[in-house]
């Protein structure tokens, strides 16, 4: 990560030892995805395991930048003791639901065909996941992960955001935006579901604690 600036030289020490200090093991740690530059299974095994010796349970999506992230099985099989991963599904931890998937960003315009085909999958796949937490868990805190931004810098409402609405989402953890994209992240709470950009260099490589259910 160094090649994006100097302040990224030594980030995953920086980001362990906050970690560390702040998180015990019975504490939950959500990842919006790009945890491994590895293009196959193989070569993310010692990253996913370097996450796994840090305290606490943690919940993973994939990224734009998580190649290695192939069939949801094998990378299960995969995943150390206290890891979940979540794809068209949901994990329900300490009375709260988990669930997400990548997204994508937002098309530009009804030209922008390619893109609008990807965002239009990545809906249907966050329709899933929020459909089987629902049956996980009818009533009670419902996080999304998600990798993308699922709004503008303003809050504007989007097929995402409006999908979260329907689910009645407490909470919105999402990354993806690094350097002088992170002006650009919407942060606070839009009809009554709250946004969390947590992009590390945006955070200083600090974690950020999730605020209590309002």
């Amino acid at each position: 990560m160094h090649v994006f600036g100097p302040h990224w030289e030594g980030h995953f020490d920086k980001i362990a030892a906050d970690w560390t200090n702040r998180v015990n093991d019975n504490d939950i740690v959500l990842i919006p995805g790009d945890i491994s530059w590895a293009m196959q299974m193989q070569d993310a095994v010692p990253d996913l395991e370097a996450i796994g010796r840090l305290p606490g349970k943690k919940i993973i999506i994939r990224g734009n930048h998580d190649y290695w992230w192939g069939s949801i099985s094998r990378l299960r099989s995969n995943l150390p003791v206290g890891m979940y991963a979540i794809q068209n599904d949901a994990v329900v931890l300490d009375d709260m639901v988990f669930c997400g998937s990548r997204g994508w960003m937002l098309p530009n315009d009804e030209t922008d065909h390619e893109n609008r085909k990807i965002y239009q999958r990545e809906l249907l796949r966050m329709e899933l996941s929020l459909q089987h937490a629902r049956r996980l868990l009818p009533v009670g805190r419902l996080v999304v992960i998600i990798h993308y931004p699922p709004t503008d810098a303003i809050g504007s409402d989007s097929p995402m955001s409006i999908l979260f609405e329907k689910y009645q989402v407490c909470d919105v953890v999402y990354g993806h935006l690094h350097g002088a994209s992170n002006a650009n992240a919407f942060v606070g709470s839009i009809h009554g579901v709250r946004y969390h950009p947590v992009s590390c260099d945006g955070l200083d490589f600090q974690l950020y604690q999730l605020p209590s259910k309002a």
